[in-house]
């Protein structure tokens, strides 16, 4: 690997720093980008109504400032804003945050779409790094403050016109490739010109737009600045980190260390490249230290649901508190542990979570013990169903969770605990052994070529309380010779509802499983069958055998 074409980036001089001997007490403001920096991310944006349900979802988990695009820069941006304004959608307690480019034409624009609200944040911002000024604008550090500095005469000429009230945002782009002395000196010419007061502050918003080394060093970075603003008791110490080195959620949480009032970032961390820093994971992490994390958010779930249906990405099953699989326990001293943790707590009544394994409480997120794999008489379908596969192979059809689970609950219910191997003598019992009185023998099927619907001709031998029966059927099929063969013969009206197959295991000798949702037209009662057999036609017919005895079908 050719690593001599890298350098390594700089890192400040801050020997004094403090930082590290502070800890974090209360959240952060919190602010969305999802509707602008998470939008612009997908790989199919979202369309006025999407992100109007959007909108609603970041409203009901208690953001309070969210910003919700660029409206000068497509007209669909600009439909969003106003949707939002004329029908009503944004609460008292919310502020609207909009993004611009420091351009007359572009500021007229998007103080037309905030027109009729009480109160914006106005988000505008110029790149300042070393490499921007030299490769992108080839400008001087003194064109570049100017930019940063007639933009903000600009807003203010807007904002006095405006009636409500406006907020200046101002982001030095790419702070993180900047010398801090020069960004300070940008930021100060802005707040010089902005003129801010206590009350009535400005937002410096200092980005890690493309993360470029470990969060200790962006920690310094914010710190000095922190100590150098003037009139900092008039100024909100923002936040914008990305993830490309994999550590955003550190950067963001030594920034807060270091001094910043503020984060901006996403749900699930979506984002340009490897993303905007997650703000539900820091959310989560203050709630797992005992901080209010100031946010809605109780049942992870819903919030998934929602996400993934909108954005249309899937949250990754490793994703922290987020995951499916992040409360999972497959090793079996950690699952020993976890429970020894469990009995622990309710033997001691305690009221302080303290689980090996677990940093929280899954059910405080709206998350299930049904992961923490053990099955007691509280487990739900979804844990059965999780031991069934990863334990053995089995993959239940949906349908057949709860009346797998029932089964087992019925035992867990007698005994406590039901262990692993418990669970497949149930299944082996209840399903894959249960021949009698109807004992499916051995079959043969012949196709009839001259059949303009390819029919199936079908000889079955079973056996009916021991004694030995066939008989001869033609269907559209095997499943369908054989459906049709038994009703006949044994008059019965029965139905199949549902099959699925897999193979259990790999190799050219892997049996397969085979399940047979079936209905009793008569009684109208219904229940699964399964089947296993290494010739997956031989495990269909296993399985609808299986079914009509636990059905209670008599020859």
């Amino acid at each position: 690997m050719n690593y001599k074409r890298y350098r390594r980036n700089p890192v400040i001089n801050l020997p004094d720093r403090q930082w590290p001997n502070k800890e974090i007490a209360k959240a952060p403001i919190w602010c969305s980008v999802d509707l602008r920096d998470g939008n612009q991310a997908l790989i199919e944006p979202m369309v006025v109504e999407e992100k109007v349900e959007f909108f609603k979802l970041l409203v009901d988990l208690g953001f309070k400032e969210i910003e919700v695009g660029f409206p000068s820069a497509s007209q669909i941006e600009y439909d969003f804003l106003r949707q939002l304004v004329d029908r009503k959608l944004i609460p008292d307690d919310v502020t609207i945050q909009v993004l611009v480019q420091c351009r007359e034409h572009l500021l007229k624009r998007t103080f037309e779409a905030l027109e009729g609200l009480p109160r914006a944040i106005v988000h505008i911002y110029n790149s300042v790094s070393i490499l921007q000024r030299d490769v992108v604008f080839n400008m001087s550090k003194e064109q570049i403050k100017n930019i940063a500095v007639e933009g903000t005469k600009l807003v203010k000429e807007y904002a006095e016109s405006f009636p409500g009230k406006i907020t200046l945002e101002y982001s030095p782009e790419s702070f993180s490739g900047t010398e801090v002395d020069y960004a300070l000196e940008v930021c100060s010419a802005v707040i010089d010109t902005w003129n801010p007061t206590p009350d009535n502050k400005i937002i410096i918003n200092l980005p890690s737009t493309v993360e470029m080394n470990t969060p200790n060093v962006y920690a310094d970075q914010i710190e000095w600045m922190n100590r150098h603003f003037k009139n900092r008791d008039s100024i909100i110490l923002s936040v914008h980190p990305h993830n490309d080195r994999g550590t955003g959620i550190a950067a963001t949480e030594l920034a807060i260390l270091a001094g910043a009032d503020r984060v901006e970032g996403t749900l699930f961390g979506n984002g340009e490249r490897t993303g905007n820093v997650d703000i539900l994971t820091i959310a989560y992490n203050l709630f797992s230290q005992g901080i209010d994390p100031n946010l809605n958010i109780s049942n992870i779930n819903e919030i998934i649901e929602e996400y993934e249906l909108l954005t249309k990405m899937k949250v990754h099953e490793r994703h922290p508190y987020a995951g499916k699989l992040v409360f999972t326990a497959f090793s079996g001293s950690h699952q020993d542990a976890i429970n020894k943790g469990m009995h622990a707590m309710k033997e001691r009544n305690s009221q302080i979570w303290a689980v090996p394994y677990l940093p929280i409480d899954p059910s405080d997120i709206g998350r299930s013990y049904e992961p923490v794999v053990r099955i007691n008489s509280q487990s739900g379908k979804g844990g059965v169903a999780f031991i069934m596969e990863n334990y053995f192979g089995y993959k239940l059809p949906k349908g057949m969770h709860k009346e797998f689970a029932d089964v087992i609950q019925s035992l867990s219910e007698k005994q406590g605990e039901v262990a692993p191997d418990q669970i497949m003598d149930a299944f082996k019992t209840g399903y894959i052994d249960r021949k009698e009185p109807l004992h499916f023998r051995k079959c043969k099927f012949e196709d009839i070529m001259d059949s303009e619907d390819g029919c199936t001709h079908a000889v079955v031998h079973y056996t009916d309380h021991g004694v030995d029966k066939s008989f001869e059927a033609t269907g559209n099929g095997p499943i369908d010779a054989v459906l049709k063969g038994l009703q006949e013969k044994l008059d019965i009206h029965i139905k199949i509802l549902d099959y699925t197959e897999h193979a259990l295991g790999g190799g050219a000798g892997a049996q397969a499983a085979a399940y047979i949702h079936m209905l009793d037209m008569t009684t109208s009662k219904t229940t699964f069958g399964v089947g296993v057999s290494s010739n997956i036609t031989r495990a269909s017919i296993r399985a609808i055998f299986s079914a009509m005895n636990r059905l209670g079908i008599k020859g």
